[in-house]
């Protein structure tokens, strides 16, 4: 929960705190460093600067790169990761967190380009597609500029401990799935291969992420990117997935109701979105389909937006009560990181 100033206000009005108490509270508070990522101008500054610079090397890499050769490439990568990383320890050393864990981001983006350059260098590279193709289409051999991409990113968070450094990491992670469809057929994967590699992979990403939430419960918040795409990569897969069978459009119907549940017991929304969006699809798909101009469709499913409204008002007026009681079930750590994460 977010402590404000108008919430010390109102503990003020009810006797909880003194005015003095309240103020030197909201003092403290505020002088306190910045772990996370907040919705200021400032934070705003922060990664609207940094995804540009990111960007730049990566996205938005264009053709008039290729003429400075593999070493120009990879020689002015490396000058690039040299301020990188002078920056992070600049900004570590004054306690700048987000722009210390910005800085260190860039310097992981960079490492595909790094690589490629020396694979160009060394005449390494298998044929002519170039970088700018590395975020846009999947090839086998972008796998070195994968793993390099995870070896580095995960020597960063050894030393820096920075939330942000694991969405480099999660991007790579997700490329790396649709990469491994290549390596397994040889060729160009076909639709239904590559959605089902990530959904599985999505799947294990989402495994490993709820691992990593509550090993770091207490220090930060590492796992939002690694939720981020492994729910999207597993959502995606699992959308993609065709069959004409209406009992496996229910079963997708139920996952992602799971996937929404699981949002809300774990407190995070992203399971909760693609859950809905799942649903809303499903819905959809009974209206066009199997309800197909049916009258009495939209009255069902008023009835049940309804009834989940109804639903709604009873896990508000009961809500403490049964979080307790489902918590009491749950793993020791897992209930730690709840309780943290809803005070």
């Amino acid at each position: 929960m977010k402590i404000t100033k108008k919430k010390l206000e109102l503990a003020v009005a009810e006797d909880i705190l003194s005015k003095k108490q309240a103020d030197n509270l909201f003092d403290f508070l505020k002088a306190l460093p910045s772990t996370g990522p907040s919705f200021d101008f400032t934070h705003i500054l922060y990664y609207l600067g940094g995804l540009i610079a990111i960007g730049a090397m990566t996205l938005f890499m264009n053709l008039g790169w290729e003429n400075f050769g593999g070493w120009g490439i990879l020689i002015i990568s490396l000058i690039y990761a040299g301020i990188g990383c002078k920056l992070t320890e600049n900004f570590k050393k004054k306690d700048y967190v987000i722009p210390a864990g910005i800085c260190a981001t860039f310097v992981v983006a960079l490492t595909p380009l790094a690589i490629y350059g020396l694979q160009q260098a060394m005449g390494w590279w298998p044929d002519d597609t170039m970088y700018r193709e590395y975020h846009r289409y999947i090839k086998w051999h972008w796998i070195y500029l994968e793993l390099g991409t995870l070896a580095v990113g995960a020597i960063f968070v050894w030393f820096y401990r920075y939330p942000f450094l694991l969405m480099p990491i999660a991007v790579t992670l997700w490329y790396t799935s649709m990469d491994i469809a290549v390596m397994l057929t040889g060729e160009r994967p076909s639709f239904e291969l590559r959605a089902l590699v990530s959904m599985y992979f999505g799947l294990t990403m989402t495994l490993f992420a709820f691992w990593v939430d509550i090993r770091s419960a207490k220090s930060g918040d590492y796992a939002f990117w690694l939720y981020l795409f492994g729910v999207m990569t597993f959502w995606g897969g699992m959308t993609s997935q065709h069959s004409d069978s209406e009992l496996s459009k229910f079963i997708y119907f139920s996952i992602n109701l799971v996937l929404i549940g699981a949002g809300v017991v774990i407190v995070r929304r992203v399971f909760v979105v693609f859950g809905a969006i799942g649903c809303s699809i499903y819905l959809g798909h009974l209206a066009d389909e199997v309800f197909k101009d049916s009258w009495l469709f939209p009255i069902a499913l008023t009835a049940i937006g309804l009834g989940i409204i109804y639903l709604g008002l009873l896990w508000q007026n009961n809500e403490r009560k049964i979080t307790q009681t489902v918590r009491s079930y749950l793993p020791l750590p897992l209930r730690e990181l709840l309780d943290e994460r809803t005070e």
